[in-house]
């Protein structure tokens, strides 16, 4: 290449000046079948362990056999091209195996949380056409899908059960210690038993994908801003992330690595780049059902993980917890910290106790998730949500008018191309016009990109806090409070102000042990933020709202500030 050319090159993609020598950022990859990453690492990783569930243990090759099994039983209750399957399952062996068979079946899995509310779930099995679902015979489960049975267009559900993937004796043991928790599931053929739906043999039929046009995962968003949508997510999108997330992870062998698996794999972090990525790399991922702190840092200490991907709670939490010193961390060698920005506080201390690098990355449902990453050897630079994924273009865009690309350093909407990124949402395509357009993907965060390509996401629009003409970042405030020895968590939102329209106020959970008043707190405030910044209100929890996956949320403060501020209203109206 030529010195004009490299500089043109650079120009237009800075990032080159620092990407990973064994990082190739302009990798093409090929649309597959989601699929073939599993069975790539079942040809040659088989007799790997691939899932360590609370001790039992399964190969790439027993995994693979599993999912054939499952591909023919779903064949047989009437899955095919396109019918949408839905997963309503924590972590655990049935997920994984569900998750494959349904796309080797041709169908498209529908991921749901066991979180949502039985409304929230009637809208999206109706929203998304779901018309089988998967779930376990659990009384924390079961009884909500239960009710939907009728009430909804499902017309079966697969139930599976803890004691068919637990070791012994605890299989044994689960009804004796554990019945309460086990629901009555009717025997009647609306109701199908996951063990016989392995019955049927592994000799299932191969759909005809077209990885570039049909959907692998109708993955929902969140719905912190209305109604939840449903991302379409291709096997070509699905498939590309998991080489991408792979790629960026550079210091990692194949066959070599074990992936801690707490984030829940039906978000779609953990999907990716726990699930997917690991097996991208013939990895195992000792699975728990969910993040609690003392089990998860036993494993930790016991089964020797190397990569653990998590959100900065969760890091945070194991950072403080008061036995660090019972616990070895030292075999995690690659942290991943997703969901939500990750404070220079919560990484330092991290990695402080546990010797482990631990980098930023960043996407969204649309992303698959995957769009930046600060890479595992080279440059992580403070704040930063690091370089662009391969084959992936990051710009910023004028906030007022995404057709014009700012320069770099300027502040705008960080934009996303690549071939991770969805085709549109499902049944909504003035959504998806306003999302995706000139064919970049509209993130709605701020941010801006230095002269190395490095991306800063400022914070939110959407959270954006316009205080008497002054725009104030909610992540800008809650970076300075963090650095407060006695904080442990914070989140800071707009709330109403009669004089300057909008203000900001801080939600903060202290340290154990720890005090501060909301005066101290302030006065250390000064000399870090601006008056127009500084919190009209701070106010202290023992606990602070989290979504499906441990990060904070500000949506249930948002809605508490709103009908308080509305209370008052109407109460001052009154007198």
């Amino acid at each position: 290449m030529t010195a004009t050319a490299q500089a043109a090159t650079t120009t237009d993609f800075p990032w080159l000046k620092k990407y990973p020598a064994a990082v190739k950022w302009d990798t093409k990859f090929e649309p597959k079948p989601l699929w073939r990453i599993l069975d790539d690492a079942v040809s040659a990783f088989p007799e790997i362990m691939l899932v360590d569930f609370l001790g039992k243990t399964y190969t790439y090759a027993e995994i693979g056999e599993l999912v054939n099994k499952a591909a023919k039983g779903f064949q047989s209750i009437g899955v095919g091209k396109g019918v949408k399957v839905g997963l309503f399952l924590p972590n655990c062996p049935q997920f994984l195996i569900s998750y494959f068979g349904i796309l080797k079946a041709g169908g498209t899995v529908v991921n749901y949380s066991p979180l949502y509310s039985e409304s929230e779930l009637e809208h999206q099995i109706e929203d998304s056409h779901t018309d089988i679902m998967v779930t376990l015979n659990l009384k924390a489960l079961y009884p909500k899908m239960g009710h939907l049975l009728p009430r909804t267009r499902l017309k079966k559900l697969v139930i599976g059960t803890m004691q068919e993937v637990l070791p012994f004796p605890k299989s044994l043991l689960f009804p004796l210690f554990k019945g309460k928790d086990i629901a009555k599931v009717p025997d009647n053929d609306e109701h199908v038993a996951f063990a016989d739906l392995l019955k049927q043999g592994s000799d299932y039929a191969p759909a005809e994908i077209d990885p570039s046009e049909d959907i692998a995962v109708l993955q929902y968003t969140g719905g912190t801003t209305g109604v939840s949508k449903g991302a379409m997510l291709t096997h070509a999108n699905l498939s590309a992330n998991a080489e991408q997330a792979r790629m960026m992870f550079s210091n990692c062998e194949e066959g070599k690595e074990t992936f801690m698996g707490v984030l829940p794999f039906f978000h779609v972090f953990a999907m990716t780049a726990v699930m997917n990525m690991a097996i991208k790399m013939g990895a195992g991922i000792i699975m728990h059902p969910r993040f609690e702190l003392e089990p998860v840092m036993k494993d930790i200490t016991k089964k020797k993980p190397t990569v653990m991907a998590g959100v900065p709670t969760m890091f945070l939490a194991m950072a403080n917890s008061p036995k660090i010193q019972e616990f070895d961390l030292s075999s995690l060698k690659g942290c991943i910290s997703g969901g939500a920005p990750l404070p220079m506080e919560v990484k330092q201390k991290f990695e402080t106790v546990s010797g482990c690098t631990v980098v930023e990355g960043y996407g969204l449902t649309e992303t698959s998730p995957v769009a930046t990453c600060n890479p595992m050897e080279g440059e992580n630079k403070a704040g930063s949500i690091g370089l662009p994924a391969p084959d992936t273009h990051i710009v910023i865009v004028d906030r007022e008018d995404p057709h014009k690309i700012l320069p770099l350093g300027e502040d705008g909407e960080i934009c996303i191309t690549g071939p991770q990124v969805m085709t549109g949402y499902w049944n909504r395509p003035e959504a998806t016009a306003d999302t995706i357009v000139d064919g970049r993907l509209r993130t709605g965060d701020v941010g801006h990109m230095d002269e190395d390509g490095y991306t800063f996401i400022i914070d939110r629009m959407k959270d954006l806090i316009l205080a008497g003409g002054f725009n104030v970042y909610p992540r800008v405030v809650e970076e300075a409070i963090y650095e407060h020895p006695a904080v442990e968590e914070v989140t800071v939102i707009g709330v109403p102000d009669e004089y300057r329209g909008e203000a900001p106020k801080a939600f903060v959970k202290l340290r154990a042990n720890e005090d501060v008043t909301e005066q101290g707190l302030i006065d250390f405030l000064r000399e870090k933020l601006g008056k127009h910044e500084l919190p009209r209100e701070i106010e202290f929890r023992p606990e602070l709202p989290k979504t499906m996956i441990g990060k904070l949320s500000k949506k249930e403060l948002v809605a508490e500030e709103k009908a308080k501020y509305a209370a008052a209203k109407g109460s001052k109206a009154a007198d």
